[in-house]
């Protein structure tokens, strides 16, 4: 059974790895690529569990502007 899309007005304060990439619009493991290389804000560990702070990741995502929202790789 597959979870709805999560809407960015409507998701939690913190997101899993899996909302996040929806609200991005990126796959999953593009998101944890970007997480490893420290390109993502509001990134919490808990344990061995990933959330990321939905505030953060909305600002900066409208931030960006026409750049990637998971920047370049340079």
């Amino acid at each position: 059974m597959s979870t709805p899309p999560v809407a960015a007005d409507a998701a939690p304060a913190f997101l899993t790895v899996e909302e996040a990439a929806e609200i991005l619009r990126v796959n999953r493991k593009t998101l944890y690529e970007a997480i490893r290389l420290d390109q993502v804000p509001g990134v919490a560990r808990i344990g061995k569990t990933l959330r990321i702070r939905r505030a953060a990741l909305l600002e900066w995502t409208a931030g960006k502007g026409r750049d990637s929202a998971l920047g370049s790789r340079k």
